[in-house]
Parts: C-alpha cells; structure tokens; sequence
C-alpha cells in the first residue's frame, strides 16, 4: 500500500535530507528513515565554503548551467528543467533562509552561517517525522522480490525503497555494486597543483584575479581563464580549480605529472606585451627593472618573474638584450611550471566516477537494473566546478528520488 511505504535512505548529506524531505511532503504517510555513519548529518555542508555554505550558484538557464559539470552535465539537463537553482532559492526562503548573491554568481545564505542551511534542513525533518539515526552504518543489503533488506550492526530491516546518497564513501559504492550496478571508477575532483619551486611558493598569499592557464597533460591540453593564487604549497584559485576538475581522469592517469602555462596578462594581446616591454627599455633605460614594473603586477611577483627570465632586478632597462627582452616576455604571457602532484582543497572535496547516469531513470533518479532502488547526489557520475554547482546537483537530484521515492508505482510498472 502507498500509505505504508517503509523508506530508508543511507546517507545524511544535503542529497539525503533534500530527498528525505521532499519524500516526505509528497506523501506524509511514508515511514522514512535516514542512516547516516557518522556522529553528526550534513557535515560537508557545515565546512562548505569556509563555513558559509555554498548554497548554489544564480544561473537560472539549464544549458549554461550543465557547462559547469565536467561530467554528467548533459543528462542534467532534464533534471535541472525540473529543478533549478531558482527553485533551490525558492524552497530555502519559503522556509525562512534567505539568501544572496555575490559578484561571482555563488549564493550564500545572508547570514553568512553555514548552520543556517543545517538547522532548515533538521527542523525540516523533524517536523516532517524523519527519522534520523547515526552512527548507523549499513553493513550490507539483500533484494527481495518486495523490497530490500539492510543489514545494520546489530539488526536487519526490511524496506520497500532504498536510497543511496552516500557521497564519496566507499560503503556507498559498494552497496551499489552489491544491486548490481556498475561503476566508473573514481577519482578526485577540484584540487590545487602542488609546483615544487621555493620561490614561487615564498609568494604565498598573492593572487592574481586574472590569468589565462593552459595545462598540459601528456598530449592533451586545457585551458582556463580566471583568478589564480599562489600558495604554500604552489597554486589554487577557480582557473586552477577548473582545470582541475574538467582534467580529473588525465591528471591521475598521469599520477599528477604535468605543465601548467600561465599567462599573467591575458587582458593584453602577446603583441601588445612586447611593445610594452620595448618600450619600457626605450622611455625607462635608466632604470632599474626593480623599480619599473609592467602593469598592475604586485611588486613580489614582478621580482619572482624577473628571477624567472633570468634578469637580475638591479640591472637598468637600457642594459637589457633583445633575448633576454624575449624571455622576459615569453614569462610574462606564457611561463611554464611543472604541476608534481595535487594539494587538498578542503572546502569541497569531489570526486569524478560513481554510479553512471545512464543506468538510472533521470526522470526518478531510480535503477533501470534494480527497481526500488534510488540514487542521489555525488555518488552520481556527477561532478561540478567550484561555485555551488556540486550542492545544485545535491538538491536537483535528492528532490527528484523524493518525489519518486513517495510514488508507489516503481521503474518495473512504469516500463
């Protein structure tokens, strides 16, 4: 009977709950639990964004939105007509979260508190009779003709519909596996470069809000335009968080070895940089490169290029050669720096693999292989760039499993 229906959804993340509460509200009679492993629910989106929580992003059309998904971005694009980030505003504000916007499209709730986004979501559920049990994790599951059974630490359950939205959590692949499906191996997502040179690394702190970056992955080659900054342990920022993220499988195929070229000022044509410079060595020829600049460039990092091109910062612009003019500029618009490994990007850690879309039913997020079965969230081979884009698929996908999770007609009745 639909009343009846026994829920259980494995995974307390903003994918699970959003699930959770849709469910529960498109049929109040559903008994729903979720079962969540560790000590406390929605962890990831108490350290998103600096604590802030990066609720979304305020792109309201769905095929510019899908630009941002390095993976599963096409098949989004029925999803996200469905549920889009101006329904994600919507829901959060008819429940008392307002949010707001800033200059980069990201969307923050305007207390600025990470806890708004968690206390919405918990009132929600408790509300709604959700119920919520941690430290709970599911050890195992069975496929019965009329459901699923979980196998708990110390007791087994049986239900009638089960979701997955385990994020990167290995227990989640592998009870995925255990019904049946496949699974695109995964591999990390939106990472910084870790570039073993102890000056470029003395600069730590500065940051650029403009470089073009051209990485180059064995034979293969990406290119970003954005702000970069430059670390402790080598660069980061949203052009190298991009690459990053739409070079996820190169990138590991080649163990982290790579060239990444920069160009520190990508607003100029190449042209007009080396007129500049020829010009600087004709109007300045008493000065000292150290003193002279080129644009806006912070005063460290004119040194460090300097350094690179192999000028000494004392020497005077008249006393400069026409090669060493040409690798003064070759560094300025395309320097080259050997990418030695991947750093951490603690906010938003993401992986690229899990469960491919095409085996579900993107109008349900429900298994074609195993009917009753649902997934939500990053265990998706989803992934999205920086900005709000991960949550976005969080809540688009966990809204649409809840409202097929309350239906109780499944895959196999409505082949």
């Amino acid at each position: 009977m639909e009343d009846s229906l026994q829920i259980a959804i494995v995974g307390g993340g903003a994918a699970g709950f959003f699930a959770a509460i849709a469910c529960a509200e498109a049929n109040p009679h559903a008994h729903i639990t979720i079962y969540e492993a560790g000590p406390e629910p929605l962890s990831k989106v108490r350290i998103s964004g600096g604590g802030r929580c990066n609720v979304t992003h305020h792109c309201t059309e769905a095929r510019q939105l899908i630009q941002a998904y390095p993976r599963g971005g096409r098949a989004l694009l029925g999803p996200f007509s469905r549920f889009q980030p101006q329904d994600t505003i919507a829901w959060f504000e008819a429940r008392g979260v307002r949010l707001k916007t800033e200059a980069d499209g990201r969307m923050f709730p305007v207390s600025d508190r990470s806890s708004s986004i968690i206390n919405c979501l918990l009132g929600e559920a408790e509300r709604l009779g959700i119920q919520l049990r941690l430290r709970e994790p599911i050890i195992g599951v069975e496929r019965h003709a009329d459901g699923f059974q979980l196998q708990l630490r110390a007791a087994t359950v049986a239900v009638d519909r089960l979701l997955l939205a385990t994020g990167s959590s290995p227990s989640g692949y592998r009870l995925a596996t255990a019904l049946g499906h496949d699974l695109i191996p995964p591999v990390p997502s939106l990472f910084t470069f870790t570039v073993l040179d102890a000056s470029l690394r003395t600069l730590a702190g500065i940051s650029r809000d403009r470089v073009q970056a051209t990485l180059q992955v064995g034979g293969d080659r990406l290119k970003e335009t954005g702000p970069l900054l430059i670390t402790h342990w080598g660069l980061s920022g949203p052009a190298v968080l991009k690459l990053s993220a739409f070079g996820a499988r190169l990138l590991q195929q080649h163990r982290y070895r790579a060239e990444l070229r920069i160009n520190w000022l990508p607003d100029r044509s190449a042209e007009q940089v080396r007129l500049e410079l020829q010009a600087m060595r004709s109007n300045e020829s008493k000065r000292q490169l150290k003193n002279g600049r080129l644009a806006d460039l912070p005063q460290r990092l004119w040194l460090y290029l300097l350094e690179q091109a192999g000028l000494p910062s004392d020497r005077r612009w008249g006393e400069v050669s026409n090669q060493q003019l040409i690798a003064l500029w070759q560094t300025l618009t395309a320097g080259t720096y050997a990418i030695a490994g991947k750093g951490v990007f603690k906010e938003e850690f993401v992986t690229a693999g899990g469960v491919p879309l095409d085996s579900l039913n993107s109008q349900r997020m429900e298994s074609k292989r195993c009917p009753g079965l649902f997934v939500a969230g990053e265990l998706l081979n989803v992934d999205g760039i920086t900005g709000g884009f991960n949550f976005q698929n969080a809540w688009t996908s966990g809204w649409i499993a809840g409202q097929a999770l309350a239906d109780h007609r499944s895959e196999a009745h409505l082949r």
